[in-house]
């Protein structure tokens, strides 16, 4: 793989550390629109700063989870690398790669921040220099563990993010920062990948709404704030009479005191049709159910259907038992992050990918009813009429959620 083409954006972010104005800096953070190829031009800038800089070194390549990590980053950068003329051995198994050019040699391991746990997995290494992609996603005590292992001359940190809610810590901490933390700030933006073009940034824009599109495509740390879904439409996504399908899911989340919402899902035509619901009130019908109770629903759901699987609340531990004591349906515990479910909801809704039928009232006024919260600082819908909401976010994060949601683009040549 040959990049072709560079911004001056991308060329700064890859060679900052040469350049006598810029050089003294101990950090660059890069942040702004998707797919503006910031993560490229960083991730190979942060190699060949390390194997120009130390022999012998170790550093860290930190994603939100190693596994995006290694599909977003890791393995487009070795390939990258390698036609360089670099050789890379990588231990998947032990999460890093040895990188051997000019006779120098250095190790870069491969760490998760998903959660305040993660910190402790990054302690005790002394580190040559650190890069955090999408650093927002992380929790701050394994980012400030990660640069507290930077305790090598001329080591260097280096951040890349997509913007998130002005509250953020990052946000405040780093990039309104950026002179006391003598850090390099450089803001991307669609027009900053010249390998973008117009009809892909135009697909991206009719992609996102709202706060998202604020900050995936104008790159904004912006609030959200109203519907959470302000693209959906009854006119647009609503149908009455339902079309032949070819597969079919069901997914569920579970109550005991709160509402249970189970929905079944066919798909035809490139579009998934929620076609029917259960939706079971315990305080509005004065009394509970059991598991056994609301199983029996959930076949009344699926009769006359061939279902694939069952999509699950994961803390449903004791439905989840009652469906494989049955032993009928597979189970597949969901994918619970909110805001990137959301997300993923939004985009589909835009898309035209989500429709449903008319009889599915309870999910139809969740629509109208479900909202950001005005909580200062964070993004979180009200935990109100949101229980067939959570449903269809199980759905989409499980069977729409592309696996290619933080690729980037570059222009190659092969």
């Amino acid at each position: 793989m040959k990049i072709t083409e560079l911004s001056p954006k991308q060329r700064l972010t890859m060679n900052w550390w040469l350049d006598k104005r810029y050089s003294q800096y101990d950090a660059i953070i890069c942040d702004g629109a998707v797919r503006s190829g910031k993560t490229m031009s960083m991730s190979l800038g942060f190699a060949m700063w390390a194997m120009s800089s130390f022999s012998g070194g170790m550093f860290a390549v930190c994603g939100k989870t190693v596994t995006s990590l290694h599909r977003n980053v890791i393995t487009p950068l070795l390939l990258m690398l390698r036609d360089t003329g670099m050789v890379c051995e990588e231990k998947i198994s032990r999460n890093y790669v040895d990188i051997t050019f000019g006779g120098k040699k250095n190790r870069f391991y491969y760490f998760g921040g998903r959660d305040e746990s993660s910190a402790a997995l990054i302690q005790g290494i002394t580190l040559s220099g650190v890069f955090l992609d999408e650093v927002a996603l992380m929790p701050r005590s394994f980012v400030e563990q990660a640069l507290a292992r930077c305790s090598v001359n001329g080591s260097k940190m280096w951040f890349n993010c997509n913007p998130d809610n002005p509250s953020h810590w990052f946000y405040n901490e780093w990039i309104r920062k950026t002179e006391s933390k003598n850090a390099l700030y450089i803001h991307f933006t669609m027009d900053d990948n010249p390998s973008l073009s117009e009809e892909l940034k135009n697909r991206y824009k009719r992609l996102y709404s709202g706060a998202f599109y604020d900050r995936f495509v104008l790159g904004k740390w912006t609030v959200s704030e109203g519907n959470v879904y302000p693209m959906f439409s009854r006119e647009r996504h609503i149908f009455s009479t339902a079309p032949d399908c070819e597969r079919y899911i069901i997914s569920c989340d579970y109550g005991t005191v709160n509402p249970s919402s189970f929905g079944l899902w066919g798909y035809s035509g490139g579009v998934w049709y929620r076609l029917r619901e259960y939706y079971y009130d315990s305080r509005k019908e004065g009394q509970s159910r059991t598991d056994e109770e609301h199983y029996r629903a959930l076949e009344r759901l699926a009769e006359g259907y061939k279902i694939e699987k069952v999509i699950i609340d994961p803390s449903a531990a004791s439905f989840i038992e009652c469906i494989r004591r049955h032993g009928k349906f597979r189970t597949v515990k969901a994918d619970n992050d909110v805001i990137a479910g959301i997300r993923r909801v939004a985009a589909a809704l835009k898309d035209g990918r989500l429709k449903f039928h008319d009889s599915c009232t309870d999910i139809i006024r969740e629509f109208d009813l479900y909202r950001w919260s005005s909580k200062v600082g964070a993004d979180v819908p009200i935990k109100e009429n949101d229980h067939a909401m959570d449903d269809m976010r199980y759905f989409v994060s499980d069977v729409l959620n592309e696996k290619s949601d933080d690729f980037f683009v570059i222009s190659l040549k092969r």
